[in-house]
């Protein structure tokens, strides 16, 4: 049934949707997991709680919306809008109410795309998160982004996906780096005749 999850031999940290063709999914479950115990597990402060993210590669062509956080984690680098996943939310739900919070932007068509472990231990407070990125589109292509939250974000733009400002978030620095891509996969020329 579409829109239904299925589990392929499910683990705790690792799912995989029916409906996605390309699956990738950057974890470090295991690998961040031991370095926080080595660095934070000495019972000297307390381990952080992990959090759920909802992040939104909003497309436009071959362009993606980027602005240039203002926060502790990540200060000064590239990053897609998104925020934290509310009690009762779906995925959808946060996306759409965080775009418009922090862009005034409507958004239509969301997608699941994967889902990414984040353990930030070098910043000046550490943090955890899981992180559900999403593929949406504007739900009016003339819309314009507007920095709604400016203690948040310097300002909003589109960039090409084969040109993508610096510095990047690093997360998202990553997932290009593995070379994950965003965008739906063409339909072969076969398929359109």
């Amino acid at each position: 049934m579409a829109g239904e999850l299925a589990h392929e031999t499910p683990s705790p940290s690792t799912f995989r949707p029916r409906y996605i063709k390309k699956w990738r999914v950057l974890l470090n479950c295991h690998f961040a997991s031991s370095i926080a115990k080595k660095k934070m597990g000495d019972g000297s402060a307390p381990l952080p709680v992990p959090r759920v993210a909802v992040v939104v590669f909003l497309l436009r062509g071959r362009a993606v919306l980027l602005g240039r956080r203002r926060r502790s984690i990540g200060d000064s680098t590239f990053a897609l809008p998104g925020g934290h996943l509310e009690f009762g939310e779906s995925f959808e739900e946060c996306a759409a109410r965080e775009v418009a919070e922090e862009t005034g932007l409507e958004i239509d068509e969301a997608q699941l795309l994967t889902v990414t472990n984040n353990v930030f231990l070098e910043e000046p407070k550490p943090s955890h998160y899981v992180t559900v990125l999403l593929r949406a589109r504007l739900a009016r292509p003339d819309q314009e982004p507007e920095t709604r939250e400016p203690e948040k974000c310097d300002g909003w733009g589109w960039y090409d996906w084969g040109n993508l400002p610096s510095p990047l978030f690093w997360p998202l620095e990553r997932m290009v780096r593995a070379g994950f891509d965003p965008f739906p996969p063409q339909a072969s020329p076969e398929v359109e005749k």
